[in-house]
């Protein structure tokens, strides 16, 4: 089986710090937050219990935040060690798997998830393609990443990789190279026949501060119109 990562044993390194509310992959956890805000409640009434897939769950940072909406979460991560990590922490099931190329049928999800992970896959228009095969007709995506942009590879690397505090992110976990172009993105899921809208997310300002002073682990992220350092899409796929 491939993996889609650059380096998967970097992520089996870092394993046990996704859970560290002030730890390197705390901001992961405040847009997990964020990211399960737009996700519904799951249908009443569909004859089984809808399916969220989250493409690249990391170590499941999504899941308490979904924990009561009444659908199968089901992670496909490429690291062994995040994906215990998951397991551990509820996620019902968890695949250790290439996410070009997730095992599971056309049409299974209600919902699919790929938060912070296209910048890291050697080949994110198949990760997109395969979001989006995953879905069902009236089925809803979110997508989050890092845009190719100046300004976010000196604030996601120049910065967050380089200060020597602990809540950075781990020297060497981002390249670059792998960001993604905001529009490449949008025209990418459209080709899939799935329509998205694009913006920008940036910390709550005050919840930063008290943050960083430690009188609070919860970090508010809101929606601006710029898409040049972290954005997100979202869409649903048109009903049969």
């Amino acid at each position: 089986m491939t993996t889609p990562l650059r380096d998967t044993t970097e992520y089996d390194d870092w394993s046990e710090q996704w859970w560290d509310p002030r730890g390197p992959f705390s901001t992961l956890s405040w847009i997990a937050r964020q990211r399960a805000s737009l996700i519904p409640q799951a249908p009443a009434g569909t004859g089984g219990t809808p399916l969220l897939v989250d493409v690249c769950c990391g170590g499941g940072l999504l899941h308490p935040h979904i924990a009561d909406k009444g659908y199968r979460h089901v992670g496909v991560d490429a690291s062994a060690l995040s994906a215990e990590v998951a397991r551990s922490r509820g996620v019902d099931e968890v695949i250790h798997a290439d996410v070009h190329r997730v095992p599971l049928p056309d049409g299974c999800a209600d919902v699919v998830v790929a938060g912070q992970c296209l910048e890291h896959v050697d080949r994110p228009w198949e990760v997109i393609a395969e979001c989006c095969r995953l879905l069902k007709p009236g089925g809803l995506v979110i997508a989050d990443t890092i845009a190719d942009t100046l300004l976010a590879r000196l604030a996601i690397i120049t910065l967050a990789e380089n200060v020597p505090l602990s809540w950075m992110a781990p020297k060497g976990c981002h390249d670059h190279r792998m960001f993604v172009n905001p529009r490449r993105l949008a025209f990418e899921f459209a080709r899939n026949g799935v329509p998205v809208q694009t913006y920008g997310l940036f910390p709550d300002k005050r919840d930063l501060l008290a943050w960083v002073l430690n009188r609070t682990d919860r970090v508010r992220l809101r929606r601006i119109a710029s898409t040049d350092v972290i954005y997100q899409a979202i869409g649903r796929k048109p009903a049969a």
